[in-house]
C-alpha cells in the first residue's frame, strides 16, 4: 500500500468516526427531548395523584363527583364538582354547535370549491385566528360580544355562558377548518373523477364521496377541537364569569373547571389546606377528560382511516 493510499484510508476512517459521533449526539439529543416530555407527564400525574389522594382523605368521592354545590372557600364548605363540570360542558357544547358546522363548511369550500387564489388568501387568515392570544379573545368577548348580546337579549347577565361559548367557538374554528381541509384534500382525485364519470353532481360528489372518504380525519378534528374547548382558560374566565351553578340557560354566569383553577392559582386559598387541594383534584379531572378525548380521537383516526395507493 502506497503512502497516499494509506493516508486516504486513514482520512476516510476519521470521517466515518466523526459521522458516527455526530449521529450519536443527534440521536441522544432527540432521545433526551422525548425523555423530558415523558418525565414531565409522569411528574404531573404523580403530583395530581398525590394531592388528589390527600383530598379524598377528607372528602368522599361520592360527594365530589355527585354533589351539586361547589363552595370550597366559604363556610359551610361543599365540594360537589358537578357545577364546574356542567359549566365546562355548557360552554363546550355551545362552542361545538358554532364551530363544527362552520368549520366543516369552510373545509369543504376550501378543498372542493375555492380557487387556488381564494384558498391562498382564506386559509392563512383562518390559521391566523389560532395565533391570537386567548386573553385577547376574552377581552373581545367582554367588550364586543356581550354588549351585542345584551342588545338582543336584555335579560342576559354581564358574565354569561353564551358569550363564552361564542368566543371559544371562534377560537376552535381554525382547528376544525384546517384539519378537516387537510383530511378532505388527501382524498385522491380518482375517487372524484370516478363519481363524476358515473354522472354524479358536484354536491353528490362532495357529500357522498369526499366527506365519507375523509371522515376519520374530520371526526378527529372535531374531538381535538372539543378537547381544546374544554381546556380553554382565559377567554372563558373573562367572558363566562365565576359563579358555579347548574343552569339550563346560557344567559347566566357560570364557572368552568379551568376558570376555577385560575381563581385558586391567584391565591384565594392558603397553600396546604383542603381548599387548596381542590386545585389538584379539579386539574386531575380535567386531565382525565382531555386524555380520554385525545385517545378517542386517535382511535377513531386509526379505526376509520382510509389508505389509498
Amino acid at each position: 500500500m502506497t503512502t497516499d493510499t494509506y493516508q486516504a484510508v486513514q482520512a476516510s476512517n476519521i470521517n466515518k468516526r466523526s459521522t458516527r459521533w455526530a449521529e450519536f449526539l443527534i440521536q441522544s439529543g432527540l432521545g433526551l427531548c422525548a425523555l423530558v416530555s415523558i418525565i414531565t407527564t409522569i411528574a404531573i400525574i404523580i403530583i395530581l395523584g398525590k394531592e388528589g389522594f390527600s383530598f379524598f382523605q377528607h372528602v368522599s368521592p361520592a360527594e365530589f363527583f355527585l354533589g351539586t354545590r361547589w363552595v370550597p372557600l366559604l363556610e359551610p364548605q361543599s365540594f360537589g364538582v358537578l357545577p364546574l363540570v356542567w359549566g365546562t360542558l355548557l360552554v363546550t357544547f355551545g362552542a361545538a354547535v358554532i364551530a363544527i358546522p362552520i368549520g366543516l363548511a369552510s373545509a369543504i369550500y376550501l378543498s372542493e370549491y375555492a380557487s387556488d387564489r381564494v384558498r391562498s388568501i382564506v386559509k392563512p387568515i383562518l390559521e391566523l385566528l389560532a395565533g391570537i392570544p386567548t386573553v385577547v379573545y376574552g377581552f373581545f368577548a367582554l367588550t364586543f360580544i356581550t354588549p351585542l348580546l345584551k342588545g338582543i337579549f336584555p335579560d342576559i347577565q354581564v358574565f354569561n355562558a353564551l358569550s363564552g361559548a361564542i368566543v371559544v367557538g371562534i377560537m376552535v374554528l381554525p382547528m376544525i377548518a384546517t384539519l378537516s381541509d387537510n383530511a378532505l384534500s388527501a382524498v385522491p382525485q380518482t375517487l372524484r373523477q370516478g363519481a363524476y364519470a358515473l354522472g354524479a353532481t358536484s354536491y353528490e360528489v362532495t357529500t357522498q364521496v369526499v366527506v365519507p372518504a375523509g371522515l376519520s380525519g374530520v371526526m378527529a378534528s372535531f374531538l381535538l377541537a372539543i378537547s381544546r374547548a374544554i381546556g380553554e382558560t382565559m377567554a372563558v374566565t373573562l367572558a363566562a364569569g365565576a359563579t358555579p351553578n347548574i343552569s339550563l340557560t346560557f344567559f347566566e354566569s357560570i364557572q368552568t373547571m379551568t376558570a376555577y383553577i385560575v381563581q385558586i392559582s391567584l391565591g384565594d386559598a392558603p397553600a396546604g389546606g383542603i381548599a387548596y387541594q381542590t386545585l389538584f383534584v379539579v386539574a386531575g379531572l380535567l386531565f382525565v377528560i382531555t386524555l380520554i378525548l385525545n385517545v378517542l380521537s386517535q382511535k377513531i383516526l386509526m379505526r376509520y382511516q382510509e389508505v389509498y395507493d
